[in-house]
C-alpha cells in the first residue's frame, strides 16, 4: 500500500511539473483605436454626459491607464508609432498624409502585423489606414492579410472603402455613406474573429475606425441618444461597436484567450468645438504639445491574465504596444533598429512595472508641407518641460481660436498635482528644469533623424494656366460693362416715363 501511495506521488508531482512547463498559449490579440476621442470623452475617464459601458468593461475587468501617450498630436505619425514602436521622426512620418501624398510608411520599416504575421498569426485590418493611400504602401503591403477599410481621413477627397485578401485588392465603387461605416467595420471585424476562431492559429486584428474624427455622421440609430450632440451619438455608437466585440468573443468562447485593447490616436480637437470632444482636466488638444494633444484614454482586458480593476499610474506610450505584443507571441523585437516602446507584459499581469523612460513630445514646425519636426518637450516621472513655443498669436485670443498654437516661454509642470498644466512652477525647481532641458539635449544630440517624406506631390507647373485668368478677366469685364450699360438704359427709362 505504502509502494502505492509512493508511487502515485511521484505520478501526480510528474503530472505537476509537466502542467508547469507547459507554455502560455499565445493569445488573440485585438487593438481599437478611435479617431480624436478624448481624455474626458469616456464615463471610465470622467465623462459624465456619455456613458460608455462596454469600453468601461475594459476598466472594471481589466486595466485602465491614466497616462497613456500618444507619440504624435495628429492622425499619420501617431499610427506610424504604433504599428512600429518607434518615435515618428525615426519612421519618417511627421506629419497628416494627404489624399495626394505619393509616399507612405516606408516599407522598411517593420509593423506589428508583419512581426506576427511572420511569427504564425493570422493578421487583419479594417477601418482607417492613413499610413499612405498609394497602393504600394496600403496595409495589404505591411502585414495585414485582410483589410476592409480607407485609406485616409473621412474628412478628405477620393474618400473610398478598399478591400483585400492577400495583395488582391479592389476599390469599392460606391460613394461612402459615412452613417453606415462604424456598423461595416463592426461586422467586418466580426465576420473575421469568427472565421478565426475555430482555428488553431492565433490572430492579431486591428480595428481603426474613421469615429470620432469630423465629419460626424452617427447611425439613425444613435441620432439624438446622448447628451452631448452629434459627437456624444458617434462615441455612443463607438461604444456599442466594441461592445458586439466583447460579444462575439464570448460567445465563442475565446473570451478567456483574447487581448483586447482600446484607445485613441491622438486627444480630442477642440478647436471643433461642439464637433470635437473633450480632453477632461488636460490642457489644449490636437495639434498641440500640451498634455490634450498627447495623453490619451487606454484600457486593456484579457480575462483571467490581467486582474479586474487595476489602475495604472505610470507613463505608458502608443509605442509599447509593439514589443508587448512581441513579448506575448513570444518573439523577440527586431535588433537592427531603435525600439522606443517598452514590454508592457508584467504590468499587464500586475507583476512588475515598465522599464521607467522620459518621453518625449514632438511638434511640427511650420510650413507643415515640409514635415520638419521638432523635440518641444519631455515628461520624466512627474515632471514636464515644455519649451518655448513661437506661436502665431498671443494668448489673449487662445479662448477664441482654441488651436494651442500661441507664444509661451519654457513652461515646468508638476504632473503629478498639476495634471491641467495652470501653474508654471520653473521659478521654483531651476535644477530639475535644467536636468530636462538636459534630456532634451541630449536626445536631440544621440538620435539623429532621417530626412521626412514627403506629404504634399511635387509643385505642379503652372505655365499656361494665366492665358485661363486673362479670358476669365476680359469676361468679367465685359459683363460688367454690359452691366453698367444696361443700369444707364433702365435710368434713362424711368427718367423717360416720368415726363
Amino acid at each position: 500500500m505504502q509502494q502505492f501511495i509512493l508511487m502515485a506521488a511521484v505520478v501526480a508531482l510528474f503530472a505537476c511539473s509537466n502542467v508547469a512547463a507547459e507554455p502560455v498559449p499565445r493569445p488573440h490579440i485585438i487593438f481599437i483605436l478611435a479617431d480624436d476621442l478624448g481624455y474626458g470623452d469616456l464615463s471610465s475617464f470622467g465623462a459624465t454626459d456619455i456613458r460608455t459601458p462596454h469600453i468601461d468593461r475594459l476598466a472594471h475587468e481589466g486595466i485602465r491607464f491614466t497616462d497613456h501617450y500618444a507619440a504624435a498630436n495628429t492622425c499619420s505619425p501617431s499610427r506610424a508609432s504604433l504599428m512600429t514602436g518607434r518615435y515618428p521622426p525615426r519612421t519618417r512620418v511627421n506629419a497628416v498624409l494627404a489624399y495626394d501624398t505619393v509616399e507612405g510608411l516606408p516599407l522598411e520599416e517593420i509593423t506589428i502585423a508583419e512581426l506576427l504575421r511572420d511569427a504564425g498569426y493570422r493578421t487583419a485590418m479594417v477601418g482607417k489606414w492613413h499610413l499612405g493611400q498609394v497602393e504600394a504602401f496600403m496595409p495589404w503591403h505591411q502585414g495585414f492579410e485582410e483589410f476592409f477599410g480607407v485609406a485616409t481621413s473621412n474628412s478628405d477627397y477620393n474618400f473610398y472603402v478598399y478591400e483585400s485578401k492577400g495583395t488582391n485588392y479592389r476599390r469599392l465603387p460606391e460613394a461612402v455613406d459615412q452613417r453606415t461605416l462604424t456598423q461595416q467595420f463592426t461586422a467586418r471585424a466580426l465576420q473575421f474573429i469568427e472565421s478565426q476562431a475555430r482555428e488553431a492559429q492565433p490572430f492579431f486584428l486591428y480595428i481603426a475606425h474613421t469615429a470620432v474624427h469630423i465629419p460626424l455622421h452617427p447611425a439613425p440609430a444613435f441620432v439624438g441618444k446622448s447628451k452631448r450632440g452629434p459627437f456624444g451619438d458617434v462615441v455612443l455608437e463607438l461604444d456599442d461597436s466594441v461592445g458586439q466585440v466583447l460579444a462575439k468573443l464570448q460567445a465563442l468562447g475565446i473570451d478567456d484567450h483574447t487581448l483586447v485593447v482600446v484607445s485613441s490616436d491622438n486627444g480630442a480637437w477642440r478647436t471643433m468645438r461642439a464637433h470635437g470632444g473633450s480632453n477632461g482636466v488636460l490642457r489644449e488638444g490636437k495639434l498641440t504639445t500640451f498634455e490634450g494633444g498627447h495623453r490619451v484614454p487606454a484600457l486593456a482586458r484579457w480575462p483571467g491574465h490581467i486582474p479586474a480593476g487595476i489602475e495604472n499610474h505610470q507613463v505608458v506610450t502608443m509605442m509599447d504596444w509593439f514589443p508587448t505584443f512581441a513579448a506575448l507571441a513570444g518573439i523577440p523585437v527586431p535588433a537592427d533598429r531603435v525600439i522606443d516602446g517598452k514590454d508592457l507584459s508584467t504590468v499587464l499581469r500586475g507583476t512588475g512595472a515598465r522599464e521607467s523612460t522620459p518621453f518625449y513630445y514632438f511638434a511640427l514646425r511650420p510650413p507643415h508641407e515640409t514635415q520638419v519636426h521638432r523635440l518641444a518637450g519631455v515628461r520624466e516621472g512627474q515632471w514636464k518641460l515644455k519649451l518655448a513655443q513661437t506661436g502665431y498669436y498671443p494668448y489673449l485670443l487662445e479662448p477664441l481660436i482654441k488651436v494651442g498654437l500661441y507664444h509661451h516661454g519654457d513652461l515646468l509642470f508638476d504632473l503629478a498635482a498639476d495634471p491641467g498644466e495652470t501653474t508654471n512652477v520653473m521659478a521654483q525647481h531651476p535644477a530639475i528644469a535644467h536636468h530636462l532641458r538636459r534630456l532634451v539635449d541630449d536626445f536631440n544630440r544621440n538620435n539623429p533623424m532621417p530626412e521626412p517624406i514627403r506629404v504634399t506631390a511635387l509643385a505642379r507647373d503652372a505655365t499656361g494656366w494665366e492665358t485661363l485668368w486673362i479670358g476669365i478677366a476680359k469676361a468679367v469685364a465685359v459683363a460688367l460693362l454690359f452691366l453698367v450699360l444696361l443700369a444707364w438704359l433702365v435710368v434713362r427709362l424711368v427718367q423717360y416715363l416720368r415726363k
